[in-house]
């Protein structure tokens, strides 16, 4: 069914409806590939595939622009994948479940995949547009960008010979990005033998849900709760008062995620069962007080589970729940300069229990590489103390803005021209690939921008229709005049 048929523009929509129907997995990108492969040869356009598996297609100046230097436009393959825990959607092979509210295009308990879908469906309607002006275009669509921009990490050095390039992956319409952090992963691995469990104990399982989750990065400094953090509170508070032990403890999904959902299998000495429901209860009006203001479907569920053979040992337990609550998250500095600019943070992101013990991810992002290692640290730190091995993972540099940039400036003016106000400038506290490609091509003059988008990387994730209207009036203006 076309749910976006009748939405201006027509190309746009429809080439992004086409998206949601294409599973896009961060890594299992060969789908969309192909997709846009199928589509290149469909126009008729050159097209290069290059050793990272980054897709970039080629076209023709128009008519008296043939001598102006090419633009580069940019977006990315892959999708953050987030459901919530009833959803039965299988992102390997099913469809996103979109649907119209009114401004707002969303989809059915799941990620939409706007970020950034749309920026790749403004691409190919850019390509197969008969009637705009525009100098030699160069889409670049790179793969892997959610778990660490690897494919513009790996990006050909030789394939892009445009001096401008336009990034698509932007969230809010009306702004200018010309700037963002930079990022990198911690990683810790505790391994241990489990024990067999004591005479006489009553299992249960603690669920927190109902959590707004969000971008580990632009949602960090809007106080919002991390499952992980509250389970691991809880948790604490039990063992304070009684001989608990841990069977599986799991929260989170994604390195580039907050938190939205944790639980754990949990057991006490059956004398002490009824202690579980009066800590809980007390612990429910504890957080929900705490977070009144951004958190107002917090849910904490408890069950009985079956009676599990093996447990964490103690000592175990005791090191995981105090590491995990001493684990720094959220907002570590603000930025001197631009006071509502986070300047560094980090964010528990996931913990899952393995057959050989339990693995944790958390993600570190600063505008300032010296303070994005410190925190690093300082994380890596808190896991080592109780014996977990430690790794860091990627780490990708941020972008300098350039305030002089001959491409800002022009689009400032055609945006003022345009829609009779100014636009806002900022740098951003997420990760872009813009500082990634810019070590690759180290000339080019670059700006991002895209239509408005609310709860990324979250089931809640929906798209502004008015915005995308706004975005692609703005970006044929720009190609004109580039």
């Amino acid at each position: 069914m076309n749910i976006l048929h009748t939405i201006e523009p027509l190309n746009c929509w429809t080439y992004f409806e086409e998206i949601t129907k294409i599973p896009r997995a961060s890594k299992k990108e060969e789908k969309i590939r192909k997709y846009l492969i199928d589509f290149a040869q469909k126009e008729k356009l050159e097209y290069v595939i290059d050793g990272a598996g980054n897709v970039i297609i080629k076209k023709p100046a128009t008519a008296n622009q043939e001598n102006k230097p090419a633009v580069i436009l940019q977006s990315h393959m892959d999708m953050v994948c987030e459901k919530n825990s009833d959803s039965t959607h299988n992102f390997d092979s099913d469809s996103i479940d979109i649907y119209i509210d009114s401004d707002w295009v969303k989809a059915k308990d799941t990620t939409l995949g706007a970020d950034n879908g749309i920026g790749i469906a403004m691409q190919m309607a850019v390509l197969s547009a008969k009637n705009l002006e525009h100098p030699a275009l160069e889409c670049l669509f790179t793969v892997d960008e959610e778990t660490g921009l690897y494919g513009a990490s790996n990006l050909d050095s030789t394939v892009l010979t445009g001096k401008t390039l336009i990034n698509l992956d932007s969230e809010e319409e009306g702004e200018f990005c010309i700037g963002c952090a930079g990022g990198m992963d911690t990683l810790a691995e505790l391994t241990f033998e489990k024990e067999e469990t004591p005479a006489d104990y009553f299992f249960f399982t603690v669920k927190i849900s109902g959590l707004q989750g969000g971008h580990s990065g632009e949602d960090i400094n809007k106080g919002r709760a991390n499952a992980i953090k509250i389970l691991s509170r809880y948790i604490s508070i039990l063992k304070s008062k009684t001989d608990l032990r841990i069977t599986r403890i799991n929260g989170g999904n994604l390195r580039n995620a907050i938190a939205r959902e944790a639980q754990a299998v949990l057991a006490v000495p059956f004398q002490d069962k009824e202690l579980v429901r009066v800590e809980v209860n007390n612990y429910i009006h504890e957080v929900e007080t705490e977070y009144a203001k951004t958190e107002n479907q917090l849910t904490i569920d408890l069950d009985s589970s079956e009676t599990q053979a093996f447990v964490f040992p103690k000592t175990i337990s005791d090191r995981l729940v105090r590491a995990l609550l001493d684990c720094p998250h959220g907002v570590i500095e603000m930025n001197e300069s631009i006071s509502t600019l986070v300047e560094t943070s980090t964010n528990l992101a996931a913990i899952k229990t393995t057959d050989k013990g339990v693995f944790i991810e958390t993600s570190q992002r600063s505008a300032s590489e010296l303070k994005k290692k410190e925190i690093s640290t300082i994380v890596g730190h808190t896991f080592a103390s109780i014996g977990a091995r430690v790794t860091f993972g990627k780490n990708y540099p941020g972008w300098e803005p350039n305030f002089d940039s001959s491409i800002l400036k022009k689009s400032e003016s055609i945006y003022t021209a345009v829609f009779h106000q100014k636009p806002i400038v900022k740098v951003i506290h997420a990760g872009l690939e813009c500082g990634v490609i810019a070590q690759k091509y180290p000339s080019l003059d670059m700006i991002s921008f895209g239509p408005t988008i609310l709860g990324a990387h979250s089931p809640s994730e929906k798209i502004s229709i008015s915005s995308v209207q706004k975005c692609w009036a703005l970006l044929t203006a720009i190609l004109k005049e580039a």
